[in-house]
């Protein structure tokens, strides 16, 4: 394969996350923004591999790198020096133009603000989605994967903050990507609100073997994902397993 082909999504047949060959491997990822004459390295030689059916959480506090990272893994950034590749293409060397395809092929992002188009319903924010994708799911079937089988024609202003967060993990699941990357999902959103978004986002991990890596800073979160992935100055500092995962309707913050 060469190494500007892209490869075919994984389906939920793929192995167990423990058996799962790498979809993400990064050596040495280093990313530094430079202000004027200020440099700021947010990211400082970072290895790291992700593998197929695998909820991570990658914990950290605000100016860690998590978010740099997070935004490196799905195409939305480059890195500074170091290699990160998907399966076996190197997203480091990749030109935008591959890394749109990538995006738009292979990854789902589910950010802390909703974005949504606020005059189209539900149904028809995740069909923007759906009509370029290649093998999408039924906009409405991703709909009631998230539990909003009964808003479909219902508008962004016509839904809680909660019932917007779950449209916007429903258009990005419907692509069926290999990759879901969550950036703060229940950042903006109450207590009992962001569970519920947590149990989508668990049950939606479950259900469609899908790699599914969550940024937060929440320490009560990691306990939902196979592996903790902690972060400091720009660093991955501790990895751990668990090994169960905790029920959303468990855990408390």
């Amino acid at each position: 394969m060469s190494p500007t082909t892209l490869p075919p999504r994984m389906r939920p047949t793929d192995p167990a996350p423990e058996a799962a060959p790498a979809v993400f491997a990064a050596r040495g990822l280093t990313k530094v923004y430079v202000m004027g004459e200020v440099e700021v390295r947010a990211l400082e030689s970072t290895d790291l591999e992700l593998h197929a059916g695998e909820l991570v959480v990658i914990l950290g506090p605000s100016g860690s790198g998590k978010s740099t990272l997070l935004n490196i893994l799905g195409g939305l950034d480059v890195p500074t020096s170091g290699d990160v590749t998907f399966r076996d293409h190197r997203l480091s060397g990749a030109d935008e133009a591959e890394l749109t395809r990538f995006r738009r092929e292979h990854v789902g992002f589910v950010f802390q603000f909703f974005n949504l188009l606020p005059s189209l319903t539900a149904l028809e924010n995740v069909r923007l989605v759906t009509e370029i994708a290649d093998d999408p799911m039924d906009p409405a079937e991703a709909l009631r994967l998230v539990g909003l089988g009964e808003r479909l024609h219902h508008f962004p202003a016509q839904l809680s903050g909660g019932e917007q967060q779950r449209v916007a993990i429903a258009r990005a699941i419907a692509k069926r990507p290999d990759v879901l990357l969550c950036d703060e999902p229940t950042g903006s959103l109450d207590y009992e609100t962001g569970k519920r978004i947590l149990e989508v986002i668990d049950e939606v991990n479950r259900a469609t073997n899908t790699l599914t890596v969550l940024v937060t800073h929440n320490a009560a979160i990691a306990s939902l994902a196979d592996r903790v992935l902690r972060m400091r100055s720009g660093r991955i500092v501790a990895e751990t397993k668990n090994e169960k995962r905790a029920s959303p309707a468990d855990i408390e913050w």
